[in-house]
């Protein structure tokens, strides 16, 4: 069985969320902070990893990125703020960008 992540990214303001499930949390965030696939994170700048939870299966992660995707912004914002208050990229640090 696959581990899974389920993440969010924000964009610097802070004013918009994204959700995502991935089973290499560090490859896919490299990719969101990268724009290696255009989409809803390239646009809308999204690169800071916000918030992520690991699940021992993927099925779980899958489930709770549903659950998540259906709550108000504000439960969002709480959850974030549980663990992270000052909302700071959580992957800085995880890349040596300079090389």
């Amino acid at each position: 069985m696959n581990q899974g992540f389920i993440y969010i990214m924000s964009n610097k303001g802070r004013t918009t969320l994204y959700i995502g499930v991935t089973s290499d949390l560090q490859s896919r965030v490299h990719q969101h902070k990268h724009s290696f696939y255009p989409g809803f994170t390239s646009k809308y700048k999204c690169f800071d990893l916000v918030y992520y939870e690991h699940f021992w299966g993927m099925e779980q992660a899958i489930e709770r990125e549903k659950q998540l995707k259906n709550w108000h912004r504000d439960w969002k914002l709480n959850l974030i703020k549980e663990t992270n208050p000052d909302m700071k990229d959580l992957s800085e640090g995880w890349y040596d960008e300079g090389l």
